[in-house]
C-alpha cells in the first residue's frame, strides 16, 4: 500500500483523556497536573522548550512511562497507540524488514494474538478470554500481515528507495533513508492514536507532503511534538503548550495561526495586568505614607501646643484624626489589592555568529567534480560559492545532498575533477547526527563518551570559566556540562555545537539540517543570527520557514547525484 492510499480496513474511533499527570525525575518536576483530551480525528501538537517534558509526556500518553501522579485512560481500553521515539534506533544486524513489523506493530500483534488464541485453547472460555481474543484479531487483521513484506518495499519506492532496501541493515543507513523508513512505518502501522516525536526530522519535501496527508487523514487521534513551524501550521488543530516554569500546560484550539495570535495576546494581556497592578500597587503605597506622615506631623504639632485657641486646636486635631483614617483606608486598599504575579522572562538564546576575517572572493568551488560511494555516483559537478554567497541545498532523500558536503569538505575523495577551498577559509559545521563536536573541516569529532565541558575546552581552547559561562548562555548548565555527549539530548547537542561558532571565528558556515531537535525559540534566534552573517553560508534543510527566512541568493538542486544551480 502506497502512503497515498487508504486500506480498506481502517482504526477504530478511539479518545485519549490524562489528568492531572505529575511525573519527577531525579528529584526535579518535570511534569505538574497536566490534563488533556484527545478526540477522534483531533491533531494536538505540542510545543515548549527544549527539555521541558515534551518527549516525557509522549511516553507517558503511550504508556511507556508511569507517572506519580494522575492517570492517562483510553475508550475503549483495548484501542491501540503508537510511538515514534525522536531518536531513531538503529539495531545492528537488523534488516528494514523485520524493523518495519517492529516499528508497526506488527510483530506485537501477532504476539498477542498467538497468546489470545492459546488462552482460548486451554479451555479458558470466559468473557475475558474471548474480549481479549477478538481484540487481538481484529489488530492483527487490520495491519494485513499477508504481503505486508511487499507493500512496504513498494511505498518505500515511491519515497524514493532502492530495489534492496528491505533488506538493507538499519544501522547503515542515512538519516534521510531512516526518516523514509519511518515514514512507511508510520503510514502502515493504523494505531488508534498516533503519538509522533518529532516526526518530519530528516524527511524530504515529498515526504513532509506524505507525512502531512497522513496526519491530516487520521481517523484516529494524533499527537506531534515538532519544531517545524510550516508542518504546524498545515496540520495542527490545536496546540499544547508547557510551561518551561510552572511546568503546567495550556490548549490553544483553532490551529497553529490561532496559537500563536493568542499566545501574543494572552503575553501582551500579562504584561498590562502587572504594569497596571505595579503601578496602583505604587500609588496607593506612596499615598499611604504621604497621608501616614501628615498625620504623624499634625499629633506633634498638638502635642507641642501652638496657641490657646480651644476653636483652632480642635479643628486641627480633627484633621489629624481624618489624615489618619485616610492613611487607615489608603493601607486596607492596598492590602486587599489582589496580587498579579510577574510575567517570567523566557531564556533566550541570543546567538551571535563570531565572523573569522573575510576570505577572498572564492571561497570553494568544485570543477567536474565525481565522487562515488558504494553503487551512488555523484557528479560531475560544478559549483563556485563566493564570499556572501547563501546557497540551500535541497532534493529528496538520497539524491547527494550529503555526499555534495563531504565532497565540499575533503571527507570524501575524488575519482575526476577538482575541489578548492580558499587559502583563508575557516568552516564551521552543523552536522546531521550531531554526534560529538565537530573540530574542523577535516570533520574530526570530539569523542561522544567525553563529558560535554572537556570536549568544548578541546574545541574552542577557551578556559573552564569562559567556557561555563558561554555554555550557560546555550542553556546549558551545571548539570549539562559534566555529562558524557551522548547523554545529552540532540537539542542540547545541537546548542552546544552553535556555542562553538560563538567562540570561535568561521567565515563558511555549513549546516546540514540545522533545525533539527531546536525548540521554536531557538530555531528564531538562529534565523536572527544568521541574518547578520556576512560569511559564506551552505545549509542542507526542509525546514521551509527557514528557507523563506534566510535570503537564499543560490539553490543546488539535487537529483540522482546531479547537481543543478540555480540563481534565486
Amino acid at each position: 500500500m502506497s502512503p497515498r492510499q487508504t486500506s480498506s480496513r481502517t482504526t477504530s474511533p478511539a479518545s485519549l483523556q490524562a489528568s492531572g499527570l505529575h511525573y519527577e525525575r531525579d528529584d526535579r518536576v518535570v511534569l505538574e497536573d497536566v490534563s488533556l483530551i484527545l478526540a477522534p480525528g483531533d491533531r494536538l501538537g505540542v510545543v515548549g522548550p527544549n527539555g521541558v517534558g515534551k518527549t516525557t509526556l509522549l511516553k507517558i500518553l503511550a504508556g511507556m512511562e508511569r507517572p506519580d501522579r494522575g492517570k492517562v485512560v483510553l475508550a475503549p481500553p483495548t484501542a491501540s497507540t503508537g510511538y515514534l521515539a525522536q531518536d531513531r534506533e538503529r539495531p545492528p544486524g537488523e534488516p528494514v524488514s523485520s524493523y518495519l513489523r517492529r516499528v508497526c506493530g506488527l510483530d506485537r500483534a501477532e504476539r498477542s494474538f498467538e497468546s489470545a488464541a492459546a488462552r482460548l485453547a486451554s479451555g479458558d472460555m470466559g468473557q475475558e478470554a474471548q474480549d481479549g481474543y477478538s481484540a487481538a484479531l481484529e489488530r492483527l487483521a487490520l495491519l494485513e500481515p499477508e504481503g505486508f513484506d511487499e507493500r512496504a518495499a513498494e511505498a518505500l519506492a515511491e519515497l524514493g528507495g532502492g530495489p534492496g532496501v528491505m533488506k538493507a541493515e538499519v544501522a547503515r543507513l542515512s538519516g534521510g533513508e531512516l526518516a523514509r523508513v519511518h515514514l512507511v512505518g508510520m503510514t502502515m502501522s493504523r494505531y488508534d492514536i498516533a503519538l509522533l516525536d518529532e516526526p518530519t526530522n530528516d524527511l524530504d519535501f515529498i515526504g513532509l507532503e506524505r507525512l502531512e496527508q497522513m496526519v491530516r487523514g487520521a481517523a484516529g487521534g494524533v499527537v506531534v511534538v515538532s519544531h517545524d513551524r510550516e508542518f504546524l501550521a498545515r496540520t495542527v488543530t490545536s496546540v499544547l503548550e508547557i510551561d518551561l516554569h510552572t511546568r503546567r500546560a495550556a490548549r490553544f484550539d483553532g490551529g497553529w495561526d490561532a496559537y500563536l495570535h493568542e499566545r501574543a495576546l494572552a503575553s501582551r494581556h500579562r504584561a498590562e495586568a502587572f504594569d497596571k497592578y505595579h503601578q496602583e500597587r505604587s500609588e496607593l503605597a506612596d499615598r499611604a505614607q504621604r497621608e501616614r506622615e501628615w498625620a504623624t506631623t499634625g499629633a506633634r504639632r498638638e502635642k507641642k501646643g501652638r496657641d490657646n485657641d480651644k476653636v483652632q486646636r480642635g479643628f486641627r486635631l480633627d484633621r489629624t484624626e481624618q489624615l489618619a483614617a485616610r492613611a487607615r483606608r489608603t493601607e486596607r486598599a492596598l492590602a486587599r489589592l489582589e496580587e498579579v504575579e510577574k510575567p517570567w522572562e523566557d531564556w533566550e538564546l541570543h546567538y551571535v555568529l563570531r565572523q573569522a576575517p573575510r576570505a577572498g572572493d572564492v571561497v570553494a568551488e568544485l570543477r567536474g567534480a565525481v565522487a562515488s560511494r558504494g553503487d551512488f555516483v555523484l557528479g560531475p559537478v560544478d559549483l563556485v560559492l563566493a564570499w556572501g554567497t547563501r546557497t540551500a541545498v535541497t532534493g529528496r532523500n538520497g539524491a547527494g545532498k550529503t555526499t555534495l558536503v563531504e565532497v565540499l569538505l575533503g571527507r570524501c575523495g575524488l575519482e575526476a575533477g577538482s575541489r578548492r577551498l580558499g587559502p583563508s577559509v575557516v568552516v564551521g559545521e552543523l552536522a546531521q547526527d550531531r554526534v560529538g563536536l565537530v573540530a574542523g573541516p577535516d570533520g574530526g569529532r570530539t569523542d561522544p563518551a567525553r563529558a560535554l565541558l572537556a570536549s568544548f575546552l578541546e574545541v574552542t581552547g577557551l578556559d573552564v570559566a569562559d567556557a561555563r559561562s558561554l555554555l550557560a548562555k546555550f542553556g546549558l548548565l551545571a548539570e549539562h556540562v559534566g555529562r558524557p555527549m551522548r547523554t545529552l539530548s540532540p537539542g542540547e547537542r545541537t546548542r552546544a555545537q552553535l556555542a562553538c561558532y560563538q567562540a570561535v571565528g568561521v567565515n563558511f558556515l555549513v549546516l546540514d539540517e540545522p533545525t533539527n531537535h531546536l525548540d521554536l525559540p531557538a530555531i528564531e534566534q538562529l534565523e536572527s543570527a544568521l541574518a547578520a552573517y556576512e560569511g559564506a553560508l551552505l545549509v542542507v534543510t526542509h525546514d521551509r520557514r527557514l528557507l523563506a527566512n534566510l535570503a537564499v541568493t543560490q539553490k543546488v538542486e539535487m537529483e540522482g547525484g546531479q547537481a543543478r544551480v540555480v540563481p534565486v
